[in-house]
């Protein structure tokens, strides 16, 4: 018998989501920050075995919405929990669930797995759960996976959802893009990274290169100096990281070429939160 289905991973933001969604996957799908709130769309992540494809829907973290993009957010969420076959809830083990939240799992649609992450931290909470995982320390993924195959529909034969050479169903520039950004958060002051995004403005390949330019978009004027640093410093770093990674990615030269723009309260705007793609 063959098993696939759709699974969406929610839960509070920083708890550890994306990371979770890595690690079942084993190729990097979706950005990971110490910053709350960086999934800010649903990005799925494909695991294949040879009688299964589960589906992976990582989502924004569950918070009360302060702008559009908040909004935005938190439709991702709830559009992810309405078409799959399993929700995964997911508890920060290093931190004590507060009533809300313990309230938001109760509401929860059946069926579901409860899941406290970071196990390999000192100092986790009792809470009940169905399973404690760590991303990091790739504790109980194999258990945690034969849990989600129970949940899922059988077929007689070979159901794939995706081709089964596919990890994601995002596009080579989304990947590009979130790795802008999280390089961004990686080195950006608390103020300014919920104030960021990402926007490929050019990408064009050929047989020996890729040429892509890219906009990283704040909210303030004070942000972008921040952004470029001194000498530029910020932004080189930036991008000489980036540009790495893109030259494995697509396994050819890469000139990368990062501009900042300012475009105040563009968290506030849905034209363009829906042409950044959220």
């Amino acid at each position: 018998m063959f098993k696939a289905g759709f699974v969406a991973l929610i839960g509070r933001p920083n708890a550890g989501k994306s990371s979770l969604v890595n690690a079942l996957v084993g190729e990097k799908v979706a950005i990971t920050s110490s910053k709350p709130q960086t999934t800010r769309e649903n990005i799925l992540g494909i695991v294949n075995g040879e009688d299964f494809q589960v589906v992976l829907v990582d989502t924004p973290g569950v918070h009360h919405s302060k702008n559009a993009l908040d909004r935005t957010m938190m439709k991702n969420v709830r559009s992810a929990i309405a078409g799959v076959d399993l929700i995964i809830y997911l508890v920060d083990g290093s931190k004590s669930p507060d009533g809300e939240e313990i309230e938001y799992i109760e509401h929860l649609p059946e069926p579901k797995i409860v899941v406290k992450t970071k196990c390999d931290l000192p100092k986790r909470q009792n809470f009940d759960c169905d399973i404690e995982v760590s991303a990091r320390a790739k504790t109980n993924l194999d258990k945690l996976l034969k849990m989600i195959l129970e949940h899922l529909p059988e077929y007689e034969s070979p159901h794939y959802i995706y081709d089964p050479d596919f990890y994601t169903d995002k596009s080579t520039k989304f990947l590009i893009a979130e790795e802008i950004r999280e390089k961004a958060l990686e080195m950006l002051h608390q103020e300014v990274p919920h104030g960021i995004a990402v926007e490929i403005i050019r990408f064009f390949e050929d047989e020996k290169a890729v040429c892509i330019d890219a906009d990283i978009i704040c909210e303030a004027e004070r942000h972008k100096g921040m952004i470029i640093g001194k000498g530029g410093s910020v932004l080189k770093e930036i991008g000489s990281t980036v540009r790495k990674y893109a030259q494995q990615l697509l396994g050819k030269k890469v000139v990368l070429k990062l501009f900042v723009k300012v475009e105040k309260n563009w968290r506030d705007r849905p034209d363009k939160i829906k042409s950044l793609g959220y």
